[in-house]
Order: C-alpha cells, then sequence, then structure tokens
C-alpha cells in the first residue's frame, strides 16, 4: 500500500467511530463492522470482502496506541508536508522522502530524522526507526530441542534432571566477531551495519537480511580459522531442568532462554524438552487419572463385597463392589489421580476384571450346577437369537 493510501484514508470514518473514540469503543464497532462483512457470511460478495479488508486495516492501526498516535499525527499535519496533488496525482512518497537520516531538516535529531521515524514505523519501512550506520542488529538465539525419559514415579513426583546440550554460541576463539586474531570485522558498506537492506517495488518496501553480509552487519575479510568468519561455533553445555509433577508421556514443556544463545546482545532462544515416560507395572494414565485393573472373583462380582485397592505411593483404600458388579465395570476414587498445575489431583478409575476359575473342586462344581441351572442360560440369549434371525 502505497503512503498516498495510508494519508488519504480516514480509519475513524471506515469504523464509524469519533476521533476521541476509546479502545473500546474501537473494538466494539470493529466486531461488528467483520461480522456484517465477514467473508464467510459474504460468500461471492466482492463488495463486502473489499469492505471488510478496509475495516481490517483500519483497526490494525487504530487498536495499536503507537501507530494510532503515528496516524494522527500524520493526519494534522498540513497538507503541503503530507504530499500534494499534481497533476491529479501524488507528488512524492513521504516515507522515501523522509527515511534517510540526512533529510530534510538537516542532521541529527532534524525535521527529516523525526518525519522519517514516524513514516518508517507506520508504513514498515526502515524497521521503525532511524538507520544509522554501524548499528548491528541484534538476533534472537535458536530454539533448542531435547527429549527425556522418566521413570512413571518421577513423572509424578516432579523432577530436576541434567540435560547436555549441543548448540551454536559465539566462536570461543573469535568470541563471535569472525576475524582472525589480530585483526576486526568491517561494518558491511551495502546496510551500513544493519543486517537487512530494503527492497522497493515501486509503493511497497520490504526488509530481509542483507546479501553481502548475510545479516551479520558485519564483513570478516581475514576469517578466523575456528568458524570460518561466521563468529558461530558449536558448543556443549549442561543445564539443570525442573519437570513439573505430573508430566504426561509425549508432552512438550518450554524452557524460555534455555536454547542456544543470543548474537550482538539478541536474547537466547528457548528450549524445548520432549518428555518420555516408561510405563508402570500396575497403573496407567488417562489424562489427569490413573487407571488401574483389579481382578476380583465371581463370588464377589456377584454377591457383592468390600476389596482393598493400591494407590499411587499411598495406603490402599477399600471399594466397595455392589451385587451383580460386571466385568468391566469402572469405579472412581476421587483425589488419587495425577498431579494438576494448580495443586490439586485427578482420579483412579479402578476397572473390574471378573476371573474365571481354570480349576474347580467337586464342591464348587456342585454349587456351580445348581447356580447354572437357576440362572437360565439360553433365556439370556433368547432376545440375541431372535435378533439375529431378522432382516
Amino acid at each position: 500500500m502505497s503512503t498516498k493510501d495510508y494519508l488519504e484514508k480516514d480509519y475513524y470514518k471506515v469504523l464509524g467511530v469519533s476521533k476521541t473514540a476509546s479502545q473500546d469503543e474501537i473494538k466494539k464497532s470493529y466486531r461488528k463492522l467483520a461480522r456484517k462483512y465477514h467473508p464467510d457470511a459474504n460468500k461471492g460478495d466482492s463488495d463486502a470482502e473489499d469492505r471488510f479488508k478496509e475495516v481490517s486495516e483500519a483497526y490494525d492501526v487504530l487498536s495499536d496506541e503507537k501507530r494510532r498516535k503515528e496516524y494522527d499525527s500524520v493526519r494534522s499535519m498540513p497538507s503541503g508536508f503530507r504530499g500534494g496533488q499534481q497533476g491529479g496525482g501524488f507528488g512524492f512518497d513521504l516515507g522515501d522522502l523522509f527515511g534517510q537520516s540526512g533529510g530534510a531538516g538537516g542532521g541529527t535529531g532534524g525535521t527529516g530524522e523525526r518525519l522519517g521515524d514516524l513514516f518508517g514505523g507506520l508504513f514498515n519501512r526502515g524497521g521503525g526507526g532511524t538507520r544509522t550506520s554501524g548499528t548491528r542488529r541484534a538476533r534472537r538465539g535458536t530454539d533448542v530441542e531435547t527429549e527425556v525419559t522418566l521413570s512413571f514415579g518421577r513423572s509424578m513426583n516432579g523432577v530436576t534432571v541434567p540435560i547436555k546440550l549441543t548448540s551454536e554460541a559465539a566462536c570461543p576463539t573469535c568470541h563471535g566477531t569472525g576475524a582472525k586474531a589480530g585483526t576486526v570485522p568491517r561494518v558491511c558498506a551495502n546496510c551500513e551495519g544493519t543486517g537487512q537492506e530494503t527492497r522497493n517495488l515501486g509503493n511497497f518496501g520490504f526488509q530481509e537480511p542483507c546479501h553481502v553480509c548475510h545479516g551479520r552487519g558485519l564483513v570478516v575479510d581475514d576469517p578466523c580459522p575456528t568458524c570460518h568468519g561466521s563468529g558461530r561455533a558449536t558448543g556443549t553445555r549442561t543445564i539443570q531442568a525442573r519437570i513439573p509433577a505430573g508430566v504426561a508421556d509425549g508432552q512438550k514443556i518450554r524452557l524460555k532462554g534455555k536454547g542456544a544463545p543470543g548474537e550482538n546482545g539478541g536474547p537466547s532462544g528457548d528450549l524445548y524438552v520432549n518428555i518420555k515416560v516408561l510405563p508402570h507395572r500396575v497403573f496407567g494414565r488417562a489424562g489427569d487419572n490413573l487407571t488401574l485393573t483389579v481382578p476380583v472373583t465371581f463370588p464377589e462380582a456377584a454377591l457383592g463385597s468390600e476389596i482393598r485397592v493400591p494407590t499411587f505411593q499411598g495406603q490402599p483404600v477399600t471399594l466397595r463392589l455392589p451385587e451383580g458388579t460386571p466385568n468391566g465395570r469402572t469405579f472412581r476414587v476421587r483425589g488419587r489421580g495425577a498431579p494438576r498445575r494448580d495443586g490439586t489431583k485427578g482420579d483412579l478409575l479402578v476397572t473390574v476384571d471378573v476371573q474365571v476359575p481354570q480349576k474347580v473342586d467337586d464342591h464348587t462344581r456342585e454349587a456351580l450346577e445348581r447356580l447354572r441351572e437357576a440362572g437360565g442360560g439360553d433365556d439370556l440369549r433368547s432376545e440375541l437369537l431372535q435378533q439375529a434371525r431378522e432382516e
């Protein structure tokens, strides 16, 4: 979008609010108009789509306090400063005119520099500030990913583990300069040390890493033999990472600022720890709940009983089985599951596994025969047989 478009559009009018409107009023109006003109609600309506884009553009500027202030400053400037209509066309682009430190107004601190900052921030030209020769752009360190394997118990209780990381850092030989000992790199003449260069496409402009220095802002004529001029080298370090209690298998934990170190004073990247939890011989896991399968005898399930079941790292609890408990029924023991972030715990889900005896003595066989005669096994399956015959 050209500078002319930014200067001539009345974003307050687009959103239907006054110039003194509060942020809540701006947001409320935007939401109302966005729902009205959203493409999903106006399929095939190009006018509604254009209106939606216009509303979104206006909200992007007015919802940001800094950009709104810059926009108001530009709108309040005399029309001559904003660029007059010459022969029906726009005379010049203020972003280009004042984007240089030596623009109108003379030297540092002059009108040209202040307007360059203003237009640079509003139109995304020059990174929102004045380019100063030799100023190197800070670069954030890369993110690092690793994996930690924990026992079931350690995952439930939380643990601090040492993690050995191999990542890029400042070269220990040249201390990050990239230059051979006794020499220093020079400021890149192409980007003036910023590491960025602007590509102009008519009224559009965007920044990209400088093709000469590859974004470093410096050019090395005599490179360091260790890093070959990059200023970076692979290093190994060990950190102590705290794994919170209740972490689950497959979970990814982000440790902010524990990744690779930044460059030119930039912040470090983040460390992402992928958690692998070894299975437990007795307990399983379902979300914040622990699971447990308990064997019971047929008489216990049929007649009802009280059974003792284990809990994880706690005393057993007594579970009451009602009469006629079916195989596979699950009971809930509250507060005996995995720890949550808020300090509470999930539940223990106990599933009944009714055991069928493999061998029976004469006395047991006689009792089971009487039960079979009283149970009427064929009657249990009569409905099933009838439904199977239906088309």
